[in-house]
């Protein structure tokens, strides 16, 4: 087993990212060629696919990225490499707001169907998850949107949570647990063909065992100061926003030995956040898919989704509007990542400015009122 410098690096946004991985002679890459100074190059793509290895350097690069998919800090005074790297970053990934005009020309004559991700777009990744509110500013523009839009919320979250805890909005479409709980507005709605409400759960029989896992996972991380473990339904979900960086290698040793017992589910990563789900092959841009034809426009050519979301699971749905070649997705981000996403949005004010713009694009004199969860 040896050490080894290797260097991460975003094709998309030039980002490097050096990190020391131990390496046996077998290797859990393929490397086919090295830089001065004894640095192998390889995507973040490459790294993630070959997670599955077991051994240290398996768990030393799961920290890792975990560490550059969550920043936790912006440099008071950015280097010239910073500020190249953003700008170089925001040619291919453009401010909604800046392109506005080009994206409303881009969907004349197309219905405009929304979808919006909660944590990091609707609201601000905050140390504690259960308090991850909305402003009452961005409520109402949501509510705004869907007298406009077919909208739908498309969360990782448990979805009863996200609906009445957050958002209470009835008006609403609501993906949960990365799509795996979907259902429509109790009354219907007026862009859907159609009364009956939607209700999709695709991984309803793994429920007793995402039970029995949350459980085991409450109690193997309870020895880890500020992790938190959330039952989203069908989904596990362990936040590491209050855990030291430190501990972080500990953290995840800790799931990953709950796991091995349940081969029937698998472990992704988010913003800061570990999490469990059904080996099913379903996922946000599934999701997306799923409600496009509940509303009636399954390989229809006139239909623009927008898809505005923060987390590396929201690449899922980003890809699939790229595939498509149809609406086109905005990535929340301060930092340049790797993503499928055409435009971006810096932060939750820039996207509730981005939603109101389209508001009053499409209706000028909207007005207020109350809703009704």
């Amino acid at each position: 087993m040896t050490k080894q410098n290797v260097i991460v690096s975003d094709k998309k946004s030039g980002l490097n990212m050096s990190i020391t991985m131990a390496m046996s002679k077998s290797s859990i890459l393929t490397m086919t060629a090295q830089k001065p100074g004894g640095y192998i190059s390889f995507s973040t793509t490459e790294l993630l696919k070959n997670l599955e290895i077991n051994g240290e350097g398996r768990i030393n690069a799961w920290v890792e990225s975990m560490r550059a998919s969550s920043p936790t800090h912006i440099k008071s005074t950015p280097s010239l490499a910073d500020h190249d790297r953003r700008s170089s970053w925001t040619v291919s990934h453009p401010s909604a707001l800046d392109m506005f005009e080009q994206i409303i020309d881009a969907s004349k004559g197309k219905q405009i169907v929304m979808f919006l991700d909660y944590d990091g777009t609707l609201s601000p990744i905050v140390d504690d998850p259960d308090k991850a509110f909305m402003s009452d500013a961005m409520r109402q523009t949501v509510r705004k949107l869907a007298g406009c839009f077919p909208t739908a919320i498309v969360s990782g979250r448990c979805r009863d949570k996200v609906h009445f805890n957050f958002v209470r909005l009835a008006e609403l479409y609501y993906a949960g647990s990365h799509g795996m709980d979907i259902k429509g507005p109790a009354k219907g709605s007026k862009y859907k063909k159609g009364s009956r409400a939607v209700l999709f759960q695709p991984a309803s029989e793994f429920l007793p065992m995402i039970d029995e896992v949350y459980k085991h996972l409450v109690e193997k991380t309870k020895s880890t100061p500020g992790a938190k473990v959330e039952n989203n339904k069908f989904c596990v979900s362990v936040h590491f926003r209050r855990v030291e960086e430190k501990k972080w290698n500990e953290l995840f040793q800790q799931v990953k030995s709950v796991l091995k017992e349940y081969p029937e589910l698998r472990l992704t990563q988010g913003r800061k956040v570990l999490e469990i789900r059904p080996t099913i092959k379903w996922d946000k841009g599934k999701a997306l898919e799923f409600l496009l034809e509940s509303l009636g426009f399954a390989n229809c050519s006139d239909v623009f989704p927008v898809y505005i979301g923060d987390d590396r699971t929201d690449e899922d749905a980003f890809k699939i509007l790229r595939e498509k070649g149809q609406g086109f997705g905005i990535l929340v981000s301060k930092f340049p990542k790797e993503t499928c996403a055409s435009y971006s949005l810096q932060e939750p004010d820039e996207v509730r400015d981005f939603l109101q713009r389209l508001v009053q694009w499409k209706r000028p004199s909207v007005l207020g009122g109350q809703s009704k969860v």
